[in-house]
């Protein structure tokens, strides 16, 4: 399978799952995603699939600092529910990668482990999303301003073509190309743009504020990261 070559440009995410590691599944429990994987998982690569990998690529970088990213150890909460928009594809890049799940996920070994539970509807956030580390409850909010992107007119041009039936061949070859451009700005030149990428600590008193109860509902629906330290 060739994936389009900026795909190996985009950092590559390295976590400890204590899971992976107690059933031998990989070694010392350390698992490495890349943007290829979260293609997979959704079958395409576009905005919202690139700001849900790099939104949890910095977000865990600023919860765990010089420490390997916990998988299975985050709760991750939405501001839309999942039937709402993209919601939804998004939520299931950010299982992949943290382990966070709705009510179908993994429900334990032993009384450890469960990743169930760990993906929330929270309307009240500011931003659309919230990592939340279990241990210590170091939180951060996240979003991304997809309206930076450079405007591609005839981009725009091949979609609405696209949706008519009034493409060919070539019109398709040239969307394709011009929508994996359109990432490939995104992930390499604006992935460490503020404005772009929006990651901030919250406050402990706002967390305080805005931790839902246990009945809420769950969501429905190589710049290596630093190594782990021992």
């Amino acid at each position: 399978m060739d994936f389009p070559a900026f795909f190996d440009e985009v950092p590559a995410l390295r976590v400890h799952d204590a899971l992976a590691e107690t059933l031998g599944s990989a070694t010392d429990g350390i698992l490495e995603f890349r943007y290829a994987d979260a293609v997979r998982l959704t079958g395409h690569s576009c905005p919202t699939v690139a700001s849900a990998y790099w939104l949890t690529w910095l977000a865990l970088r600023q919860l765990y600092g010089d420490d390997l990213p916990e998988r299975g150890g985050l709760s991750v909460e939405f501001r839309e529910d999942a039937r709402s928009g993209s919601t939804g594809v998004v939520a299931t890049v950010v299982q992949m990668l943290t382990g966070a799940a709705g009510r179908s996920g993994f429900k334990g070994l032993g009384g450890r482990f469960a990743r169930a539970g760990l993906q929330r509807f929270v309307p009240e956030l500011p931003l659309t999303m919230r990592y939340t580390r279990l241990d210590n409850r170091a939180a951060i909010d996240a979003t991304a301003d997809l309206s930076l992107l450079p405007c591609d007119a005839r981009l725009d041009e091949l979609v609405d073509g696209l949706q008519r039936r009034h493409v060919d061949g070539a019109d398709l070859r040239e969307l394709g190309e011009r929508w994996q451009r359109r990432v490939k700005t995104l992930l390499i030149d604006l992935r460490d743009d503020p404005a772009v990428f929006i990651v901030r600590p919250v406050e402990r008193r706002a967390l305080a504020l805005l931790v839902p109860p246990p009945a809420r509902s769950p969501l429905r629906g190589a710049m290596p990261m630093p190594q782990r330290r021992s």
